[in-house]
């Protein structure tokens, strides 16, 4: 959340006391939402942990998901450069926009989001009938053989590098990042914690 300094640095005179707010997936980095919050707002966000805007419609404040239960959590707020407009990264429970969308900006959403929205239909397909699918039945087939298919993919990925094939090495790269998506699932990791320790290694 904001650090009690960043908090005494907002322009709310700026912005006359409703600050305009940019919500982003955590993961994904699909842009979310836009609102506004004010100062009461902000302090029940960051409370609460849910993301709260100051309904400009309904003149209260409005907590996104108090109704249908698709909810904003917060894992992290930040402050422009001229403090007079706040960054939210959020982890959304269900659909953000109101449409059934996962943005209300759908679909002008960038290429990576892809990533995110693959890994959670390899995730959905943990369960599912092995003759349903090629994941399931990766997944029924044990972590061993989804490791070897990973092992297998990566070499060949390797290859088709060495000898300059760009439209094998294309094939091959999908297919390694594929199968290491699977592998990630079944060991109930996700592309966050990834992230996350890209990101504590590049500090």
């Amino acid at each position: 959340m904001l650090t009690s300094e960043q908090l005494a640095q907002l322009d709310w005179v700026k912005t006359e006391g409703m600050m305009p707010v940019i919500v982003q997936h955590s993961v994904s980095g699909e842009v979310l939402m836009h609102g506004y919050m004010d100062q009461a707002a902000l302090a029940k966000t960051c409370s609460e942990g849910n993301v709260t805007f100051f309904s400009r419609t309904k003149q209260r404040l409005w907590t996104k998901g108090e109704t249908s239960g698709h909810f904003l959590r917060v894992v992290s707020i930040t402050p422009d450069c001229d403090n007079d407009t706040l960054l939210v990264l959020a982890d959304p429970i269900g659909p953000t926009c109101h449409r059934g969308t996962s943005s209300c900006f759908s679909p002008a959403a960038p290429d990576w989001v892809f990533l995110h929205q693959l890994e959670q239909l390899l995730a959905s397909r943990k369960s599912a009938d092995p003759a349903s699918s090629y994941t399931a039945q990766l997944y029924a087939s044990g972590t061993k053989r989804i490791a070897q298919k990973v092992g297998e993919e990566g070499v060949e990925t390797a290859l088709a590098a060495t000898v300059n094939d760009r439209h094998e090495l294309t094939n091959e790269a999908s297919d390694l990042l594929y199968h290491l998506l699977v592998l990630l699932q079944d060991q109930d990791l996700d592309l966050s914690a990834i992230i996350n320790n890209l990101r504590a290694r590049h500090k």
